[in-house]
């Protein structure tokens, strides 16, 4: 709801795709800076104390939103503060919960954990921006961050009363010495990993940014209100859940080295269709699809990775990976916002979507390893 709402709040104060890009590129901004740290955090100390912090801290800067925007009170500089500091928050929630995973199952059903994580966070996808488009059509934008603030209560609830055992040892007393720079070179050193995170990077920046686009193609090109951009979200969200799915029931017998070979350029083909569609009934079908091989390919590299990854140093390597996730993130955005602001959302779709798929298919011939990869 909330990611629907921020960008629509953000139209309608400036009428301008550059600050929805803008406001986007600021709320992921901080990854980039500051993930690398965040998994460092999270190899030092316990992850599930971690979470309760970085949850607590998001539900504060929920809770601060709705209240400038019921108010009716409400700037712009709002809204970029607050999408930095839950960007902020992010930076040290990502690494620590992608890696906390590993800690709760163990390597052995790791993938469907990912997948399985992935289905629960793409399934609020689905029926939250729904619900957003009708509540902003009805009661305004403020009531979506009111009602995401008070959402945090229940997973800091779930934290705080958890009790486990973790499956993976923790590091020891040498491994929490190590540094930023070791994940680093332990990532880079490994052509595996490497050719992992240079993927998932290229489709950060030049596939991802679709989303931003979205209000814009919906509002601006098409004529339609908030409840059509909230079902754009909830198709792009609905195909991610059948994927995620899939993954967790089907992940044991997947070739994961094929997977992503053939689902990270085909995401990139489909983000290049979106501005080819020749109505609102095909681009949705093509959203659906778009959603699909994104978490196929999101979640089958984030198993991966962390199948790879020593415990000592698992913090580090999802750190990285949430740098080239959603750190480079900011550079698609504010270039999807600037461009579609000078030509269209529509070509520029069709710009980096291709791009996006050339350059993925160019990693993986580099790279014919990857694709043997069980």
């Amino acid at each position: 709801m909330h990611s629907v709402a921020q960008p629509w709040l953000v139209l309608l104060l400036t009428g301008s795709p550059f600050y929805v890009g803008l406001v986007s590129m600021l709320g992921t901004l901080p990854i980039m800076f500051l993930s690398l740290y965040g998994g460092l955090i999270a190899d030092r100390f316990p992850r599930q104390r971690l979470l309760l912090v970085t949850q607590s801290a998001a539900m504060v800067i929920a809770l601060g939103l709705a209240t400038v925007v019921l108010l009716d009170v409400v700037t712009l500089a709002h809204v970029m503060i607050a999408a930095t500091l839950l960007g902020v928050t992010a930076a040290f929630d990502i690494p620590g919960r992608q890696s906390f995973i590993a800690d709760l199952v163990g390597k052995g059903d790791l993938m469907s954990a990912v997948a399985l994580n992935s289905a629960s966070f793409n399934g609020s996808r689905v029926v939250g921006p729904g619900i957003a488009g009708v509540l902003i059509g009805v009661v305004g934008v403020g009531a979506c961050f009111l009602i995401n603030g008070i959402s945090y209560l229940a997973l800091i609830f779930a934290l705080l009363v958890m009790r486990f055992r973790p499956t993976v040892d923790r590091p020891d007393q040498v491994a929490r010495r190590s540094t930023v720079r070791d994940g680093l070179v332990y990532v880079a050193s490994d052509k595996r990993m490497l050719v992992l995170v240079m993927l998932i990077a290229i489709a950060s920046v030049f596939g991802f940014p679709f989303y931003i686009l979205l209000p814009v193609m919906a509002r601006n090109v098409m004529g339609l209100g908030a409840v059509a951009f909230g079902w754009m979200v909830s198709a792009a969200a609905a195909g991610a859940v059948v994927a995620a799915l899939g993954l967790a029931t089907l992940g044991h017998r997947i070739p994961k080295g094929r997977t992503i070979s053939l689902a990270a350029p085909v995401f990139g083909l489909l983000v290049a269709s979106l501005g080819y569609a020749p109505s609102f009934g095909v681009l949705i079908v093509l959203l659906v699809l778009t959603g699909f091989f994104q978490v196929v390919h999101t979640a089958t590299t984030n198993t991966l990775l962390q199948f790879f990854a020593r415990d000592e140093l698992r913090g580090r390597v999802m750190s990285v990976y949430s740098l080239a996730f959603l750190g480079l993130m900011p550079l698609g955005s504010l270039l999807a916002g600037a461009v579609a602001s000078r030509w269209s959302p529509a070509a520029w779709l069709s710009v980096s979507g291709l791009i996006c798929a050339g350059l993925m298919l160019g990693v993986l011939r580099w790279a014919p390893e990857i694709r043997a990869t069980r």
